[in-house]
């Protein structure tokens, strides 16, 4: 979230049959930053690994338009985490825009994450 071309992100635990949990990251891009999204990933990797260092496995950074919240504006992480395990996730009773899940399981499949490798 310190980046500069970050408006919001979330990161989330996904399962990794070697090392248990490896984390992965959705992020929203600021208005007018047109720079490049395999950048944005190489420099958050970076200062991830500079700041909690290499054993965190982070290497994954996905750019989304929107993040699943609540209508109170609290991320949906738990959900966010299970579309990357199962296609049966229900759609809590509290979120603000069901579409955004499609958003969710459309950038794990480009990115080939979780379910979808």
């Amino acid at each position: 979230a310190s980046h500069d071309a970050i408006a919001e992100c979330a990161v989330v635990g996904i399962n990794d049959e070697l090392k248990g949990q490896l984390p992965v990251a959705f992020y929203i891009r600021k208005d007018g930053v047109d720079s490049d999204p395999e950048e944005i990933e190489k420099e958050l990797i970076q200062m991830v690994r500079g700041t909690i260092g290499a054993i965190c496995c982070f290497s994954k950074a996905m750019e989304v338009k929107r993040l699943p919240k609540t209508r109170s504006g609290k991320i949906l992480r738990k959900t966010i985490r299970q579309i990357s395990e199962t296609d049966d996730v229900p759609t809590p009773a509290t979120i603000d825009d069901p579409g955004i899940l499609d958003e969710i399981r459309e950038a794990y499949k480009i990115a080939k994450v979780g379910r979808f490798v």
